[in-house]
């Protein structure tokens, strides 16, 4: 009967206390410190995230800024940047960048494609983007992002095969 009451009162302090009490008695952390632990560490996950996200928010900004300073520098040096118009609207296949360094427009395949080999042979990305009205232009250096057109214009004003007449164009 002693054993049974023994045994019945170490259940009801089981119930009573808690697993706590044994973990303390153990040395082992209680339920509290485990909860406290699982806040810190969900504090730190979300203070990571939000650096990451500041981080990715900080260079959007900045390839803003790099857009916005190109576009300043090209209207400063007179550069025409001009949509597809000027060349009497692109043909069916549309060239897959949004911008082009159009370096000359031909009603001759065999012109634009010797320009355009004679870009590949310096080292420069070529394209020839067709025309509605006939005209193909040879577009080099394509990007989706002014400023990087800006820097291969810049580094293009140096080559030989390359005219002053040039012009950005802008596929809408």
């Amino acid at each position: 009967m002693r054993k049974s009451v023994i045994l019945l009162m170490l259940a009801v302090m089981t119930v009573v206390t808690g697993c706590d009490f044994f973990r303390v008695l153990a040395g082992r952390p209680t339920g509290k410190d485990i909860d406290a632990r699982r806040v810190e560490i969900m504090k730190s996950e979300e203070a990571a995230l939000q650096a990451r996200l500041d981080s990715i928010r900080r260079a959007e900004e900045k390839v803003v800024a790099d857009s916005l300073a190109a576009l300043d520098s090209l209207a400063a040096q007179g550069v025409i940047m001009t949509g597809a118009s000027r060349l009497g609207g692109l043909g069916a296949d549309l060239p897959a960048h949004r911008y082009h360094i159009i370096t000359g427009a031909f009603r001759d395949r065999t012109n634009a494609s010797k320009l355009a080999d004679k870009a590949v042979a310096e080292g420069y990305e070529a394209e020839l983007i067709e025309c509605r009205t006939g005209i193909i232009a040879v577009g080099l250096c394509p990007s989706d992002r002014i400023a990087v057109t800006y820097d291969a214009l810049q580094k293009l004003r140096h080559e030989s095969f390359f005219p002053k007449d040039s012009w950005i164009l802008l596929n809408e």
